[in-house]
């Protein structure tokens, strides 16, 4: 089983890819990605009948995107792939699922996926 995601914005994609079987979800998290990311993700397995142990390798888009909701996915799979000795791919682009898939397919590990946002991060002052 491979998990591919994407936090780069308030609608966090999470996809389950099993040999031909595909299960894709969308999840409105906002603000509650950071409290929530790691639930919703064993919930979707624990549908289809896994565990976090069952999945082989990982796949989550570095950007660009929200400076906030990269930086939590991509840590929150950081940790997973370290944890699980599994391999974790970071992908770009409008093809970065087919292309992160055929990484791992091909045996490739980028052990650490650090985010790409595109730009200087735009980080406000608290309000108060």
């Amino acid at each position: 089983m491979i998990i591919l995601l994407d936090t780069s914005d308030a609608l966090c994609k999470l996809s389950l890819v099993d040999g031909d079987s595909r299960h894709d979800y969308e999840w409105p998290a906002g603000r509650d990605l950071a409290k929530g990311l790691l639930a919703y993700l064993v919930e979707r397995l624990n549908d289809n009948g896994m565990t976090l142990h069952d999945v082989s390798g990982l796949a989550v888009f570095k950007g660009p995107g929200s400076f906030t909701g990269l930086r939590i996915g991509i840590t929150v799979f950081n940790t997973l792939a370290d944890s699980l000795a599994i391999p974790i791919i970071g992908g770009q682009g409008e093809a970065w699922q087919a292309d992160a898939l055929a990484a791992l397919a091909a045996g490739k590990n980028d052990q650490i996926v650090l985010p790409e946002y595109g730009s200087e991060a735009n980080i406000t002052q608290p309000r108060k």
